[in-house]
């Protein structure tokens, strides 16, 4: 048995967001996930869309208590910003909004949880998705910079840290390349060009974050880390993940944590023909947006090999430099898409962000096991569900984290996907993640023993294993 403990004033919690919460209760405005559903509820399991939530908007006090019995003393979520701003153009604010927030955060504070507000969680108000294509747009890019000035200004001093964009390679890829989030395009020159005006917005949001100098305040960016193993040792195995990591980490890990736009990115880009469009002020914002802390959302490793067969696109996606490979020998989880579990990973994250990103301050902002709700079972008559699988695979991931740490990672804090079973895009209810199980019917929380593991823990710093 191994004794694992944690630094003291470690960040316990979880994280998630406001269109998975909250819901489309006194919204100002449509998201691209409500005009999605409404045009296509086919596209989402059992057709559930963003409207079945857990419902934080009216019951946030019940939840914050909720919270405080499973050992949180931090949670991450987001403002939306369909909700937030009433009128895109003007940037008038909804006041109904602005009281909500105010609200939930004084709430959480008051309970000894520190608020970590998103900005920007896949959920594009659709208004700006339709007139300008969003991202697509320097226009929008602008417009966000307005929605977050709005937000610095309206609960800066209630909030310590705030995070511009959650994964923001993932509206990049599903809504450009892969078919997975809307707008549903192909069009690998337009996803480079949404990834860079993504990029410009973060910065020009943490410049403008900067000129406000709100105290004891910081700001960062929360980036999905995966890292590239490859089939072999071969030469041309290690190549492959060589591009994987360059086109699917460093192409944001560098711009937004280095400031500096690798060379070699700007070189596949022109072989390829898909060089976004850009001005020398821009890079100058870029390169000069120094963010204080990273968050890193970790869940499956990649695995790649050498390019074999033809690459038979008609469009440019990263799959052009290599294959993506199933290790045979490798550990899966049966409820989530058999995806492979490899918690080894979470210290080879945690090296390469000491070693080649100044040892950043930085914290685990998602690390999440799946289970479904057959695999979690019912109740036993304690009410608790018996989620033992999911305790046991995060201490083999908290343990990698804790070897991390000792060998100089400089994390500060854990967070799990996710609070309370919530609704999770095209996939809905698919996956069960939380400390809580949501019953869709009835909208009640159900515990799970996880979260007394958890509390544990969270009091103690400390778990054995």
């Amino acid at each position: 048995m191994t004794t694992y403990t944690f630094p003291e004033n470690f960040l316990w919690g979880a994280a998630a967001s406001g269109i998975q919460t909250e819901g489309v209760t006194n919204k100002a405005n449509e998201s691209i996930w409500d005009l999605w559903h409404r045009e296509s509820p086919e596209r989402f399991y059992k057709g559930i869309g963003s409207q079945v939530v857990t419902d934080t908007y009216n019951r946030y006090k019940e939840d914050v208590q909720l919270m405080k019995q499973v050992g949180f003393n931090s949670f991450r979520t987001s403002i939306q910003w369909s909700r937030l701003i009433k009128d895109f153009e003007t940037g008038e604010v909804c006041p109904d909004a602005v009281e909500f927030y105010n609200n939930y955060l004084d709430e959480m504070i008051a309970n000894g949880i520190e608020p970590m507000i998103n900005l920007y969680h896949f959920d594009m108000p659709a208004q700006l998705q339709e007139k300008f294509g969003g991202f697509e747009s320097k226009k929008v890019v602008e417009l966000y910079v307005d929605y977050a000035v709005k937000a610095f200004k309206l609960f800066g001093r209630k909030v310590k840290y705030w995070i511009t964009f959650n994964e923001p390679i993932v509206p990049t890829e599903g809504g450009y390349l892969y078919d997975f989030h809307y707008p549903c395009k192909k069009d690998g020159k337009l996803a480079v060009q949404v990834a860079y005006n993504t990029i410009l917005a973060h910065a020009k949001a943490v410049h403008a974050f900067n000129q406000l100098s709100i105290e004891d305040s910081k700001i960062g960016v929360v980036l999905n880390l995966t890292p590239s193993y490859t089939r072999n040792d071969s030469e041309e195995d290690k190549q492959a993940a060589w591009y994987a990591d360059l086109l699917f980490n460093r192409s944001f890990l560098d711009p937004m944590v280095k400031n500096e736009i690798p060379q070699e990115l700007c070189d596949v880009l022109k072989e390829q023909n898909v060089l976004p469009e850009t001005t020398a002020e821009e890079i100058e914002a870029i390169t000069s947006a120094k963010i204080e802390f990273l968050g890193v959302n970790y869940y499956v490793p990649r695995r790649v090999k050498a390019r074999e067969a033809e690459y038979d696109l008609d469009y440019f996606t990263p799959e052009v430099y290599f294959e993506n490979y199933v290790n045979p020998n490798g550990r899966f989880n049966p409820y989530r898409d058999n995806n492979e579990i490899l918690p080894t990973a979470v210290h080879d994250i945690a090296m390469n962000v000491k070693d080649n990103y100044g040892n950043v301050p930085w914290f685990l902002a998602e690390i999440g096991i799946a289970m479904d709700e057959v695999s979690e079972g019912k109740p036993d008559e304690d009410g608790y569900i018996d989620d033992t699988f999911r305790t046991d695979l995060m201490k083999e991931h908290l343990a990698q984290l804790h070897r991390a740490i000792e060998d100089g990672a400089n994390c500060f804090g854990v967070h799990q996907w996710t609070f309370i079973d919530n609704w999770s895009w095209t996939n809905s209810f698919k996956r069960r993640y939380g400390f809580y199980r949501l019953d869709l019917e009835t909208g009640n929380r159900i515990p799970k023993k996880h979260g007394i593991w958890f509390k544990e823990l969270t009091a103690t710093g400390t778990f054995v294993d």
